[in-house]
């Protein structure tokens, strides 16, 4: 079958990007080299990469993404480093979320043949950084021209012991949500961001920003619930409530928050202040915070904190303040317009 022939579109200049070279002046085999010699791996270069298993009893995780600009990113909020930095914390976060230790990453890549090549130098830094913060490697993928910047990743990684992987569908009644690293810091950066633009942003907020263009948790927090009793996980991405909801639904159980465990923190409280926003709609709906969300039958996990427990299964999947919260909203990949567009993405 002979491929059709695609129509090539220009994109607009992106800030701080020479308009050449670009993608059009390099071959496939170019391309590749500019992303393999900044991000390295012995195992990348054949027709497919073969992974070691730790020992025989280790089990396979895996998980894809997909990053579209315009739907996920946007040239003029976010770097070529940043977007590079995020695709790998996103696919990353939901390895780590299963109680499993990431490994090694796919990336796919379709591209406009006017995209400067710069942009893609600056994009596989960002890749290699965060591949070096979670000690993984990039080991294959494919690239092809396009009109739209798509951006595909998979990750893998290993589970190894007895325990079950942190599913959503372990949570008890009985236990303890615990959660780890920031809620509504990305949700508050993106509104920011919309508010100022990147170049204009207060300086003392500059943290919410970075948080939603390059979030960095720390790594095997994961393995570290999982090992200590945790039964079910998943990461804060589609916004809290949401992310909850499923977990209750699919365990059959209610979650009541803790109100004095969601206050907002002297950062989203000056932000909310500056915008006229209610900072609660960042810290319940907002997402993209990949903040790992563990149902545990004990308080002391090293790296996460209580913010709520697990009832038996009520009226309602989620109780706030004794009530279920006034909305369900966050972050919907078919019915929501743009991760990159606020309020209530």
């Amino acid at each position: 079958m002979n491929p059709a022939t695609p129509h090539h579109a220009g994109i607009p200049p992106i800030p701080d990007y020479p308009a050449t070279p670009t993608v059009g002046d390099f071959a496939e085999h170019e391309l590749i080299a500019t992303i393999t010699d900044i991000a390295p791996s012995a195992r990348n270069g054949d027709d497919a990469a073969v992974i070691d298993l730790p020992n025989p009893a280790a089990r396979s995780v895996i998980t894809t993404d997909t990053l579209v600009c315009g739907r996920h990113f946007r040239h003029d909020f976010s770097t070529a480093y940043e977007v590079g930095h995020k695709a790998v914390v996103q696919n990353v976060a939901d390895i780590v979320a299963m109680g499993a230790t990431p490994q090694a990453l796919l990336l796919a890549l379709a591209l406009p043949r006017t995209l400067p090549i710069a942009w893609i130098t600056d994009f596989a830094s960002g890749i290699a950084a965060m591949l070096d913060h979670y000690a993984i490697e990039l080991v294959g993928g494919d690239i092809t021209i396009s009109d739209t910047l798509v951006i595909g990743v998979t990750a893998t990684g290993t589970i190894t012991g007895p325990k079950p992987p942190l599913t959503v569908t372990g949570a008890r009644a009985g236990q303890h949500l615990l959660a780890s690293g920031a809620i509504g810091h990305s949700a508050a950066g993106l509104d920011l961001l919309s508010h100022f633009g990147r170049n204009h942003i207060p300086p003392a907020l500059a943290p919410l920003v970075t948080h939603h263009c390059a979030p960095r948790p720390a790594p095997g927090r994961g393995a570290v619930a999982r090992a200590t009793g945790a039964s079910a996980m998943t990461d804060n991405s589609d916004g809290l409530i949401r992310d909850l909801t499923v977990i209750a639904t699919r365990s059959g159980i209610t979650i009541e928050l803790y109100p004095d465990a969601l206050q907002p923190d002297p950062l989203l409280q000056h932000a909310a202040t500056l915008l006229g926003k209610d900072p609660q709609t960042w810290t319940l709906h907002g997402g993209e915070d990949h903040t790992l969300l563990a149902v545990s039958p004990t308080e002391q996990t090293h790296g996460f904190r209580v913010i709520g427990k697990t009832l038996p299964k009520g009226q309602h999947p989620i109780l706030l303040n004794g009530k279920p919260p006034a909305s369900t909203g966050g972050w919907d990949s078919i019915r929501s317009t743009s991760h990159t567009q606020t309020p209530h993405r």
